[in-house]
């Protein structure tokens, strides 16, 4: 089976910058997609970023494009998401996810497509 562990979430201020990292240990594959979702308390949980983990091809939320970089490094089993010029609204919990499916279209976005999550990290921006 598949477990991913997140790091590197914290405190920062607004306008700064935050690199999240997740490590997938197990069985793993080389047509997995992986990415990142994010919970604020009370809400439900968002997509972010996703990355295809055979080619590299990358998807983000509207919110978060031109600011967040999805990456990969193969030969660690590990998912990267590079946070700049962050906001207050992008406090969250954000959880590493994974899918052995081949997705297609919209599928990317949503939670039912992916079915191994880590634990989540804690990533909080002061104003």
């Amino acid at each position: 089976h598949v477990q991913l562990v997140e790091s590197g979430g914290g405190l920062v201020q607004a306008g700064g910058s935050l690199r999240l990292s997740c490590a997938a240990s197990g069985r793993t594959f080389s047509n997995f997609a992986m990415g990142w979702f994010r919970q604020a308390p009370g809400k439900e949980r968002d997509f972010v970023a996703a990355i295809t983990w055979r080619d590299g091809s990358t998807y983000y939320a509207d919110s978060v494009m031109t600011r967040f970089t999805i990456s990969r490094d193969n030969a660690k089993d590990t998912v990267y998401l590079q946070m700049n010029s962050l906001k207050p609204d992008d406090t969250a919990v954000y959880y590493c996810v994974a899918t052995i499916l081949l997705l297609g279209g919209d599928s990317y976005y949503y939670t039912s497509s992916y079915g191994y999550w880590g634990q989540g990290t804690q990533v909080t921006v002061s104003s």
